[in-house]
């Protein structure tokens, strides 16, 4: 299984062990903790699936899968600590495809998960190697290799989850803070410095001229992005 999914949980611990046990199936993990935040995330990153828990500040978790329902058919996974039959069969009217009572075992929701991702349609098999090619730039996912014009390049666990970031999205800007959500996660002490300190080594591997760079280009006052090669007026 492979796909993009959202998590809406204003519980950090609950958020941090669904992020951990999704992402162990080969997913991308992303998290918001709170109903208007899952409501803008949903609508800009389209994910293949969202787990939303009923109980979420700003807007109600209901709330929003009602929202979402007219504006899409994205799989949702309600999670809530309600356990009568109203609650569940109000949760289904609105359009949850799937509903988990809280405490629930981790391996059972990511075995939900797996079954409305193949019912959907949009699970990938994890033994394919998953392979993006920008340019000259080519990352194989499952092999966990980058090449550039064929060149391999080495690159840490943590340089290629911010190219892997960059390279699904090719010419989008990411600010720092992006990066640092969808890379390091729930992991508070990362500063936006590290993520600079992380494109400069990177650089130096993959760019010719790591001072005048083709491929990790800089978007002053906002962040970064991978060249997609369709601006001439690029170098």
């Amino acid at each position: 299984m492979s796909a993009r999914i959202l998590v809406a949980e204003d519980d950090e611990k609950q958020s941090r062990l669904i992020r951990i046990y999704l992402e162990r199936e080969g997913n991308a993990v992303q998290v918001v903790a709170d109903g208007r935040a899952a409501l803008e995330r949903a609508r800009s990153t389209k994910p293949d699936l969202i787990v939303l828990d009923v109980m979420l500040p700003l807007v109600d978790g209901l709330d929003v899968c009602r929202i979402l329902r007219t504006e899409s058919d994205v799989p949702i996974l309600l999670l809530t600590a309600r356990t009568t039959e109203e609650d569940m069969l109000l949760g289904l009217d609105l359009g949850a495809d799937d509903y988990l009572t809280k405490p629930y075992s981790p391996r059972e929701l990511t075995a939900r998960v797996r079954a409305l991702l193949r019912r959907s349609g949009k699970a990938r098999d994890a033994a394919q190697p998953v392979v993006l090619r920008v340019g000259e730039l080519e990352l194989d996912t499952a092999r966990f290799e980058v090449r550039v014009a064929g060149r391999p390049v080495p690159l840490t666990a943590k340089e290629f989850a911010i190219l892997e970031t960059l390279a699904r999205e090719p010419g989008r800007v990411f600010t720092r803070a992006q990066i640092i959500e969808r890379v390091f996660g729930f992991d508070r002490d990362v500063l936006e410095r590290t993520v600079d300190a992380h494109v400069m080594n990177m650089r130096r591997k993959l760019e010719t001229d790591p001072g005048r760079p083709h491929l990790l280009e800089t978007v002053y006052g906002r962040g970064y992005r991978l060249a997609d090669g369709s601006d001439p007026a690029r170098p």
